[in-house]
């Protein structure tokens, strides 16, 4: 192997921190094929199943590091090469059958009775700097069933696509074992059913025999909001039974959640203990980037034209979540739908199209309301926000403020220092970049900013 591409890996963790997640699902599997000093071009070759991934997240990322290191514009090639599917473990087999096995209306039948969505898939997905962990250990789950990540707990807020990972999981494992025994319900559906189960159960003895065996006998079960068992006492013993059925026996469980594991409430210790005791993986709200990408995404899907500079302007007004975008693109098809003279999107139609969503999310949070928020939940006084003071206890809470202000509202820089106390734009920034780098490695202040946005946006 190259001693130039080493150098690029060992740049990769040592300076740019990237985890030995990351690494080893998505770096390492990269063939090094040549490197051409002269012209200085990189040639790489990577497995089918992860080219898509790699080209669109970390393929910027290996370019702009390479021609830092070489001290000028690298070129990267990326080649694909087919991948076998992976083989699973002596003490776990699960039906390694390929497509060809089954007739496919037969595949199509199986794939619907699993609960599994046509379109959630990780085609569909849209990866940026949000959720490339989730995505890195998602894509890895569903290659290693049961190996590795067992159970794979992925938590954010409110329509952040946790659903569509955790679906994407089930789809690509059928790609590779179509008659492996999936399923995938919300937690809300799990509880009907062993509810209605116990109650059958005074004339049928077997119910709640039949509904533990449909839970135990499978290979990979996916359940959706997890937070949903709170209260539910004979629920969670179910699924601990469950659980202990799947997991230890090598059987992959895939959950979601609205918090950490450690923060769901009226949940069982043991239960609680059981959900950490593999990889938890959260999903932010998505940076501009990710908002014009998935915006221009859902629009292709569409065949629809959505110009970049239009997706901007949605991007940078809509940021709390997915399907807050996917709504507003709903409203626009819909306008044209019933405007036919209309045959272009254009910034100004937008405007007139999303004016009651944009007034809503112009208004609806300010930066007097962020600071309550915070001071509220760090137990310190609004006053100070504006203050000078600067133990930790308070400087702490200021600077998440600032990041807030900036990440939640239009005001610029200067407007934000203004209101808190008069600092200068430099300070606020400060405050921003720092917040920022820090909720990256610090997972407990990364989930109370998770909260605290959740708080401030109702």
């Amino acid at each position: 192997m190259s001693n130039f591409w080493q150098d690029l890996l060992s740049h990769f963790k040592n300076n740019l921190k990237v985890t030995d997640a990351i690494l080893n699902i998505w770096f390492k599997p990269l063939q090094f094929v040549q490197w051409d000093p002269s012209s200085k071009v990189l040639t790489l070759r990577a497995p089918t199943e992860k080219y898509q991934t790699i080209k669109q997240t970390y393929l910027p990322m290996i370019r702009d590091t390479a021609s830092m290191l070489v001290g000028g514009t690298v070129q990267v090639d990326l080649l694909q090469e087919m991948a076998e599917a992976p083989k699973s473990t002596p003490s776990h087999t699960p039906h390694a059958d390929t497509p060809a096995g089954l007739p496919q209306a037969e595949l199509e039948r199986r794939r619907e009775e699993t609960g599994l969505i046509p379109e959630l898939t990780f085609e569909n997905y849209v990866t940026g700097t949000a959720n490339q962990l989730a995505v890195a250990a998602a894509e890895h789950v569903a290659q290693t069933v049961g190996q590795q990540y067992n159970p794979l707990y992925i938590y954010g807020g409110v329509g952040l696509g946790k659903t569509h990972l955790m679906q994407a999981i089930g789809h690509r494992y059928l790609d590779f074992h179509p008659k492996a025994k999936v399923r995938c319900v919300t937690a809300q559906d799990f509880i009907h059913e062993y509810t209605s189960a116990a109650r059958a159960s005074a004339t049928n003895p077997k119910a709640l025999q039949m509904f533990d065996e449909r839970y135990r006998s499978l290979d990979l079960l996916l359940i959706d909001d997890v937070q949903s068992f709170s209260g539910t006492k004979g629920s969670q013993a179910q699924f601990y039974r469950a659980f202990e059925a799947l997991v230890p026996h090598n059987k992959q469980l895939v959950m979601t959640a609205d918090t950490y594991s450690r923060g769901l409430k009226d949940i069982e210790p043991r239960l609680i203990s059981r959900m950490s005791q593999g990889l938890s993986v959260a999903i932010e709200p998505p940076e501009i980037e990710m908002r014009i990408a998935i915006l221009i995404n859902k629009a292709n899907a569409m065949n629809l034209v959505l110009p970049e500079e239009v997706a901007a302007f949605i991007a940078k007004r809509l940021k709390s979540n997915v399907r807050e975008l996917e709504g507003a693109l709903q409203q626009v098809v819909a306008y044209l739908h019933f405007q036919p003279e209309e045959t272009q999107i254009s910034i100004d139609m937008v405007k007139y199209v999303l004016r009651d969503v944009l007034m809503v999310n112009n208004n609806q949070i300010t930066i007097e309301n962020i600071q309550k928020v915070v001071a509220d939940y760090y137990n310190i006084k609004v006053a100070e926000m504006h203050s000078n003071r600067r133990p930790a206890k308070i400087a702490l809470p200021r600077q998440i403020a600032m990041y807030l202000a900036r990440e939640l509202t239009q005001h610029s820089l200067p407007e934000i220092g203004t209101n808190f106390g008069g600092r200068n734009h430099a300070t606020v920034m400060h405050a921003v970049r720092k917040i920022t780098q820090e909720r990256q490695g610090n997972a407990e202040l990364n989930h109370e900013i998770h909260v605290l946005e959740q708080m401030i946006k109702g």
